[in-house]
């Protein structure tokens, strides 16, 4: 299980070009114009974790599978999308079917750049796009009310579920909040996440400034932290420009251009860290000769629900999961000597999976 994140912005802000660098193709047109991104170009990435290639080596397991991550570049977004504006309807949709939302803003001063409200003011871009998906979701539940008043009539006891949660939507929607915000019960919750609103995806803010302030960011990238810290979202601050020169790069030729710039890491990997936080994920690993592979799990997950997402089989017969904490892995030298030393254990049904747990599921056929 990896996850889905819409990369989305006003026009020319640098989404295109975020895009090429994180999934290294130059599918999405990068041009300086609004729309050149006509259809949402889709990028499955591989998600860097040092902890792998470790294993892997402590293992000499054969071939190395990265979990995946997958990026979907959405089309440039203006004033009035709500209606249809632009390519407002598409935008909508398009944002429904991912599980977070990349918000990138334009950070950077460029003359060449045109910006569609003819302005850099990236806390305002954040405003324009926050105000249409909202005005989108009200639209969207005065419809839906409308259409469960006979259900709700006649002692449909869903219908009437889906009214209360639509209506306490609304009711922070129209004190210009986003539906996230709203404190959903656990009884609730399925019933909330099928609503599919579009201010209830987490949010993470993307601050595209210039390679010169790329380490510390500027005054822009600042408002944009200090906007986030009081919504309760997060931001990470890149140069897509300088992404996008890495992409092109060779491993150790990227580390060199890193260092040249006073760069600890690449964006990719802020931006996949934050968005992993964002949504509460976590990695566990299964290791041998053959392979290394890590798998992307929610926070909290069972020990049956993690062996479900190799195969639903492991889940239906799951008997036990035999674990070794990732730290004791490396420090005594593998799965046999982790066993000798009494750091390997056998956990039953009710064990919730830890970041980094090294597992072998053992279950019925």
């Amino acid at each position: 299980m990896g996850f889905k994140m819409g990369i989305v912005g006003l026009p020319n802000v640098g989404k295109s070009t975020l895009f090429n660098a994180l999934t290294r193709t130059a599918a999405a047109q990068a041009a300086n114009y609004p729309f050149c991104t006509i259809e949402p170009n889709v990028g499955d990435v591989a998600v860097p974790d040092a902890r792998l290639d470790k294993l892997a080596a402590i293992a000499s397991s054969k071939s190395i599978i990265p979990t995946r991550m997958t990026f979907v570049d959405i089309a440039g977004l203006v004033k009035g999308a709500s209606k249809g504006e632009g390519l407002g309807n598409q935008f909508l949709a398009n944002i429904r079917e991912v599980d977070a939302i990349a918000h990138v803003l334009r950070c950077f001063e460029d003359g060449d750049v045109t910006h569609v409200e003819g302005r850099v003011d990236p806390v305002a871009d954040a405003e324009t796009i926050d105000t249409e998906l909202m005005l989108a979701d009200i639209e969207s539940i005065e419809k839906r009310l409308q259409n469960l008043v006979r259900k709700v009539r006649g002692g449909d006891k869903e219908a009437a579920q889906q009214e209360r949660l639509l209506r306490a939507a609304l009711a922070v929607l129209e004190d210009g909040q986003p539906a996230r915000v709203v404190d959903v019960a656990e009884d609730d919750a399925r019933a909330w996440s099928l609503l599919q609103l579009l201010t209830t995806k987490p949010v993470l803010y993307v601050c595209n400034v210039g390679e010169a302030e790329a380490g510390e960011g500027n005054d822009f990238s600042a408002a944009v932290a200090k906007m986030a810290a009081e919504q309760g979202n997060s931001h990470v601050v890149i140069s897509a420009q300088i992404e996008e020169e890495i992409s092109q790069l060779e491993a150790d030729e990227a580390e060199m251009f890193l260092t040249e710039m006073g760069l600890e890491e690449a964006g990719l990997d802020r931006l996949i860290r934050a968005g992993y936080a964002l949504l509460h994920l976590e990695t566990y690993f299964t290791v041998g000769p053959k392979e290394a592979r890590a798998w992307t799990i929610p926070a909290g997950t069972s020990a049956p629900k993690a062996a479900g997402v190799i195969h639903g089989d492991f889940e239906k017969g799951f008997i036990r999961a035999e674990t070794i904490a990732y730290a004791d892995f490396i420090a005594l030298g593998g799965e046999q000597p982790a066993k000798e030393a009494g750091k390997m254990r056998a956990e039953g049904k009710g064990y919730t999976v830890k970041d980094g747990d090294v597992l072998h599921f053992l279950f019925n056929t």
